[in-house]
């Protein structure tokens, strides 16, 4: 993975709702193989910028580039190829409920691939035993953990070997241990994959443990404050909001891990 070429650029983008501004004049840019946390606090359009980046609604302003390409610029036809290279996991996980995790895995297979049935059912449990969960395939939503949920719901966002994979608060309802685990896998998909990783969080012990690049939304002033790693953000920013929210208050420039 090569960590120089710009995999996704934001450049100048605004995101309103009608007249009111979430945030104004984004920039900046996701390297190939980044692990990329879009962090702040709560109601500062972090998810807002997500649906942006993956073609759920256009910015107020502004553009997004994936390589070459003017996402909101091009047709929907080639909108929807760059996303289909795409993996996405939302906050709930999003699994259907009437369908075992392997229908559920299956969906997208099935959907864009014209692979025979038996291929499908391989590529199903071998994605269900990437993300440790080989063996569950007749198993419901219902009948997991909720870590267990999240893991099902990587898998179907592997199903198709993604170029990227887009995490809408992996961690939120985790026990720690969980969440600790799930980081681990974020981190052995992106490289299996050799996948570009971006992810919305707050939880200060995934952002220190796996981001390697960041930007930081401020609701306050309806901009970013900074971008780059997260670790040398905490090492170096002297922005009192940022170094609030990175330090839990305390000032102190220590990783925080619990």
């Amino acid at each position: 993975m090569d960590g120089t070429v710009p995999e996704i650029t934001v450049r100048c983008l605004t995101m309103a709702y009608g007249s009111f501004v979430l945030q104004r004049e984004l920039d900046f840019v996701i390297h190939r193989g980044d692990i990329f946390v879009i962090m702040g606090g709560s109601g500062c359009g972090k998810s807002t910028l997500l649906r942006h980046m993956i073609g759920l609604v256009p910015p107020a302003a502004g553009s997004v580039w994936y390589g070459d390409d003017d996402f909101w610029a091009l047709d929907p036809q080639d909108r929807a190829a760059i996303i289909r290279r795409a993996g996405v996991l939302y906050q709930s996980g999003a699994l259907w409920s009437s369908m075992t995790l392997a229908e559920n895995v299956a969906l997208p297979l099935q959907h864009y691939t014209d692979l025979a049935a038996s291929v499908i059912a391989e590529l199903v449990s071998f994605k269900l035993s990437l993300v440790g969960l080989a063996g569950f395939e007749s198993f419901y939503p219902a009948q997991l953990s909720g870590g267990m949920r999240k893991r099902a719901a990587l898998a179907r966002a592997i199903a198709l070997d993604p170029d990227f994979l887009f995490f809408d608060e992996p961690s939120a309802g985790l026990d720690p241990i969980s969440a600790r685990n799930l980081d681990r896998l974020i981190l052995e998909l992106r490289e299996s994959l050799g996948a570009t990783v971006v992810i919305v969080t707050h939880e200060l012990a995934s952002i220190y443990a796996i981001g390697t690049n960041s930007v930081f939304l401020d609701g306050e002033s309806k901009t970013m404050l900074a971008t780059g790693n997260p670790t040398t953000m905490l090492r170096e920013c002297t922005h009192p909001t940022v170094l609030n929210f990175l330090t839990r208050g305390t000032g102190r420039r220590e990783v925080q891990t619990v």
